[in-house]
């Protein structure tokens, strides 16, 4: 019918030209762009009114010469007579062909800004199921029946990076991605990882005490031995810190004693670092920690990701760089202790009483309870593989969302690593069966990833980032991370990008939890963001993604509550374990969580626009805005001298305006856009995806400062990290510096309005408020 339709047009007009043109005026003077939306067809001029007509009245300017020539013969006549009626029949097939394509041509904002109520009929160069018969599909791929096997076969006992099980476990997964004819490839890095002395132990000595030598072991802590005196510093966090300098308590060469929990090892052992403390010893609480009281943890102190000897760049075995550290590399002694070896240190503590809310701990310790740590750990070369198969799209196969897990474990390692791998294969078993047997056609194309060293600080998955940088933040729209989906069966948490919100909500509605109602009505009590979100820490593999690449993350995960499953980091993380922690439903809770990421995944690939919500963003940095002007107004009434009267907010809260308006001039452009129309919805997409990649500070180090995220990054270009600036300028923190407060004020400034200036489009669509 198409050629049909060009065939007539050719007769009439030659070329069929119809266009969609946007012509983008930025008001200046009002808050909001003006969006204007044109669309022309000179078919459409032929359906209606006079279409065809005014090509009878252009062919009758035409009729005086011919009967000159031909004269009014019956014949020609009965010629003309044809003709006409031969022109009206293509007239009124032109009618039909043109109003039956208006009917058909869905809205292009239907894939993003209606999450309830998706396109009953999809469209476009690749022929595609409905959602609804998507998702009926993919659950027909799964069962709780299906994944047990996996989950045994991939399953065992040693698999620590670099070693020969753990090349076992990834030659396992390359198998399987081949057998579901899905293009697969490998990659390998060599990295340097610390790990406990070849010989011999760690130790320490405590008073007078007999000597403790431990198995567990932190890598990348620093080595040597030190002599000093314990104070106890609950969690580590800066807050009790800071709790211990207002009690004027000399914290300089002090061994640190602290539970473990709330932030990661490295944030613990940076922050004793800060206060100047030799060393840090973490144990386990009980209140926190139901494990046995002689459990040994394993961990690392790396404030960063990837291969610290390596930093910004990957470690690839031909890599020419000079031996260079990254600046998250701890130069103090850290080391695990088990929380009977805690308790006999605590209990002989004396010095000052701890601050209120600080548990049963009584004494903070004072310059007597003298101890002698000493770490030998051994730094070594490792090979390591991440493995990949991918699922090609058919209309965007150069745009993907990547899905990946971490094989490695301490021991064996059953909910940090065997069941995410586990889900991992499955969600490749399903959807290229779909692909293959049931016409499931993605218009993007899937990554599945299996890497190596995550115990180390998600090593694999950081090196293949920095690798592939240039390629993949133009190309990778979303990662999602499998690691510890399922640790517990009565909670549900995630952690996400602010552009998934929509995504996750729309997953969480769909997806039942087993044999009961959706996962939103299981848990999130009618608010999903205030009931179930949490922030991405430091030590979640997706937040290299998010913070270092610039790529829209989400991670999930079944909890058990509170305590929390205790058995990560340790030999103890057993299949018996975890069955004890969900009542024998791995394998349900396993499937549940396979449907809910690969509902993430379909809708990802499925729809012409991708789903991601972009006023998020607008009102975090609202928020963030609001924060930080307060503090301004703070120190200019109470102490004006330490920032010039020139200062102002003013900047920061317009390049939050442009990034508002240009949010809402592409929701404009979305909502008049043709969904027909292939290569403005590909445009659509990446300016959707330049968002993210657009909040990584361009003026930051990747070496000295790799989460470079201003809004959910980490260090003194962020944010957060300003208003932190700000408070340390008003309560006189020696550390706080009013020029270098000035110079990062104005990088992220500018860093928004960047921002701002990719999501408007064209460089003639910017707003130059500013």
């Amino acid at each position: 019918m198409d050629q049909a339709r060009t065939t007539i047009s050719k007769i009439f007009n030659g070329e069929p030209h119809s266009y969609t043109r946007f012509n983008l005026t930025q008001n200046m003077e009002g808050d909001n762009s003006q969006v204007e939306m044109k669309l022309s067809s000179d078919m459409d001029e032929e359906v209606g009114g006079n279409g065809v007509g005014e090509h009878l009245n252009h062919n009758s300017n035409r009729k005086p010469y011919m009967a000159q020539k031909l004269g009014r013969t019956p014949k020609n006549l009965c010629f003309m007579a044809a003709a006409t009626l031969l022109i009206f029949i293509i007239g009124y097939l032109i009618g039909y062909l043109v109003h039956r394509k208006k009917d058909v041509a869905p809205n292009c904002a239907a894939s993003v800004l209606t999450l309830e109520q998706p396109p009953e009929h999809e469209t476009g160069a690749a022929p595609l199921m409905d959602w609804d018969d998507v998702k009926k599909l993919f659950a027909q791929k799964l069962s709780p029946a299906k994944i047990e096997p996996v989950l045994s076969e991939f399953s065992t006992a040693d698999h620590r990076a670099g070693s020969s099980g753990d090349e076992s476990l990834g030659n396992k997964v390359l198998n399987r991605f081949k057998e579901y004819g899905m293009n697969s490839w490998t990659d390998e890095h060599f990295v340097k990882v610390q790990d406990p002395p070849a010989s011999g132990y760690n130790k320490f000595v405590y008073k007078n005490g007999s000597e403790e030598r431990l198995d567990g072991f932190l890598s990348y802590s620093g080595n040597g031995a030190v002599k000093g005196a314990v104070l106890y510093a609950h969690y580590g966090e800066e807050s009790d810190f800071r709790m211990l300098r207002d009690k004027n308590i000399n914290m300089s060469g002090r061994v640190m004693l602290v539970r473990a929990g709330r932030i990661s090892f490295a944030e613990k052992v940076a922050n004793a670092a800060k206060m100047s403390a030799s060393a840090v010893l973490i144990y386990p609480d009980s209140a926190d920690y139901t494990c046995d009281e002689t459990t040994q943890f394993f961990g690392h102190v790396h404030l960063g990701s990837g291969d610290p000897y390596t930093p910004g760049f990957p470690s690839f075995n031909h890599t020419q760089f000079p031996p260079v550290q990254s600046s998250g590399l701890p130069k103090i002694l850290a080391q695990t202790i088990t929380a009977r070896m805690a308790t006999n240190i605590l209990r002989q503590l004396g010095g000052q009483n701890v601050p209120e809310g600080w548990g049963v701990v009584t004494k903070l310790g004072d310059e007597t309870d003298v101890i002698t740590v000493e770490v030998n750990n051994v730094l070594t070369e490792k090979k390591i593989i991440n493995v990949f198969g991918v699922i090609k799209g058919f209309v965007d196969s150069d745009r993907y969302v990547v899905i990946g897990a971490q094989r490695d474990a301490w021991g064996s390692g059953f909910a940090a690593s065997t069941v995410g791998t586990s889900v991992l294969v499955e969600l490749a078993r399903s959807i290229s069966d779909m692909v293959k047997n049931n016409g499931f056609k993605p218009r993007r194309s899937i990554v599945f990833a299996s890497w190596s060293a995550g115990e180390y600080g998600s090593v694999g998955a950081t090196e293949w980032l920095e690798g592939y940088l240039s390629s993949l933040s133009m190309k990778a729209f979303s990662y999602i991370n499998l690691d510890g989906v399922v640790s517990g069966r009565n909670g549900f948490k995630v952690a996400a990008s602010p552009l998934m919100y929509n995504l996750i909500e729309g997953a969480l509605k769909e997806v039942n939890y087993p044999n009961q109602a959706s996962l939103y009505s299981q848990f999130a009590k009618g608010n999903w963001e205030q009931n179930l979100l949490e922030p991405m820490k430091l030590d979640n593999a997706a937040y290299p993604f998010l913070a270092f690449s610039g790529i829209p993350s989400v991670s999930f995960r079944f909890t058990s509550g509170n305590p929390e499953y205790p058995y990560f980091g340790t030999m103890l993380d057993t299949r018996e374990k975890l069955n004890a922690a969900t009542s024998s439903q791995v394998p349900q809770l396993a499937e549940t969580a396979t449907r809910f990421a690969g509902h993430m995944v379909l809708r990802l690939v499925h729809d012409h626009l991708l789903r991601m919500d972009l006023m998020k963003y607008g009102k975090i940095i609202q928020t963030r805005v609001a924060q930080i002007n307060r503090e301004v107004l703070k120190i200019k009434k109470m102490h004006p001298q330490l920032l010039p009267k020139a200062l102002t907010v003013q900047w920061l809260i317009m390049a939050h305006g442009s990034y508002s308006r240009a949010s809402q001039s592409l929701a404009k452009d979305i909502k008049n856009s043709d969904l027909e129309d292939i290569e403005m919805c590909r445009i659509i997409n990446d300016r959707i995806m330049s968002v993210e990649r657009n909040f990584l500070s361009p003026y930051m180090s990747p070496r000295e400062s790799p989460f470079r995220h201003i809004l959910l990054g980490s260090g003194p270009h962020t944010l957060k990290g300003l208003s932190n600036h700000l408070e340390a300028l008003r309560t006189d923190n020696p550390e706080a510096d009013a020029d270098l407060f000035r110079h990062q004020f104005a990088l992220a400034t500018w860093t928004i309005q960047g921002c701002a200036n990719t999501l408007a489009g064209d460089i003639w669509s910017l707003d130059n408020e500013i």
